[in-house]
C-alpha cells in the first residue's frame, strides 16, 4: 500500500493545463460501497449485545438494533457511546463487536462488491489517488483488506482512530486523506463515494466538491440524496465513468 504525498517543491507558477480534471483525491467507504458484508454489521452486534446482557427478542434488543441500523456508517464505537452508556461499556460492547466482525470475515463471508475492485483500478490507472475509508476500528479495517487481498489496492487506507478519533459524519477522515496525500491543492476536487446519509454528511462537511450515493448499501435514493448527494449511483463502478463524463469547468488560479 503506497501513501501517496505531495510534491512540496513543485513550481507555484506552474500554469495548469486547462483541459486536465483537477479531482484526482477519490475518497471511497468500504462495507456496502466497495465491499459487500452480508449484513455482518447486525450479525456481529447482535453477539455483542448479548455479551453485555441484551437478550434478543426483547423490546431492548430491537431498539438498540435498529439504531444500528439507523445509524449505518457512523463509527462504531460512537453507535455504543450511545447505546450504552458508560465508556466502560461502551468499550467492552465494541471490542466485542469487533472481535464477532473478525470471526466472520474469517469466515469468508466478505467479498467485492461487483465491478468494485476494477473501479479502483481504472480511477488509479487515470491518474487518481484512492483512499478506502471504514467506521470500523483499524484491526477490522486490516481483517477486511486480508480477506479481500487488497492490501495494495488502495493508495491509502483510513479508519476513526487515525483522523484523530472521530469518524463519520464528521469530516474528519475525509480531511486527513486530504492532508495525508496532497492529491489535490482544494477542498472542492475532493471525491467522496459512500452507501450512507453519514458518508453523504462527512463529504458535504469537507467541502467535497463531488459526493456520490451509491445504491448497495444500507440507505435508499432519497436518504443519500436528502443529505447532500450530489450523483446517487446504481454502484461504485459507475463512478469511474461519471468522473470522466462530469470534467468540471477550469477554475482560474490566482496570478
Amino acid at each position: 500500500m503506497t501513501d501517496t504525498t505531495a510534491n512540496a517543491d513543485a513550481n507555484p507558477d506552474t500554469v495548469a493545463d486547462p483541459t486536465a480534471d483537477p479531482r484526482k483525491l477519490v475518497v471511497l467507504d468500504m462495507a456496502g460501497t466497495t465491499v459487500a458484508d452480508g449484513g455482518l454489521v447486525e450479525r456481529a452486534f447482535e453477539r455483542a449485545a448479548e455479551r453485555l446482557g441484551v437478550t434478543p427478542g426483547t423490546p431492548d434488543h430491537e431498539e438498540k438494533l435498529r439504531y444500528v441500523r439507523d445509524t449505518m456508517g457512523e463509527s462504531k464505537i460512537s453507535v455504543f457511546r450511545h447505546l450504552f452508556g458508560s465508556e466502560e461499556s461502551a468499550q467492552r460492547a465494541n471490542a466485542a463487536f469487533e472481535e464477532a466482525y473478525g470471526d466472520l470475515v474469517d469466515g469468508g463471508l466478505v467479498a467485492p462488491l461487483p465491478g468494485a475492485r476494477e473501479a479502483i483500478e481504472e480511477l488509479r490507472a487515470d491518474g487518481r489517488t484512492v483512499v478506502l475509508t471504514t467506521g470500523f476500528a483499524r484491526v477490522t479495517q486490516d481483517a477486511i483488506l486480508d480477506a479481500l487481498g487488497w492490501r495494495d489496492l488502495a493508495d491509502l487506507t483510513l479508519c476513526p482512530a487515525d483522523a484523530g478519533g472521530r469518524g463519520r459524519p464528521y469530516p474528519d477522515m475525509v480531511l486527513a486523506a486530504f492532508l495525508r496525500t496532497g492529491a489535490v491543492a482544494d477542498v472542492a476536487d475532493i471525491v467522496v463515494a459512500g452507501d450512507t446519509a453519514y458518508d453523504m454528511l462527512s463529504g458535504r462537511r469537507a467541502g467535497a466538491g463531488l459526493v456520490a450515493g451509491v445504491l448497495t448499501g444500507a440507505h435508499d435514493r432519497s436518504a443519500l440524496a436528502g443529505h447532500g448527494a450530489t450523483h446517487v449511483l446504481g454502484s461504485v463502478a459507475e463512478l469511474p465513468a461519471v468522473l470522466a463524463a462530469a470534467r468540471p469547468a477550469h477554475r482560474a488560479e490566482p496570478a
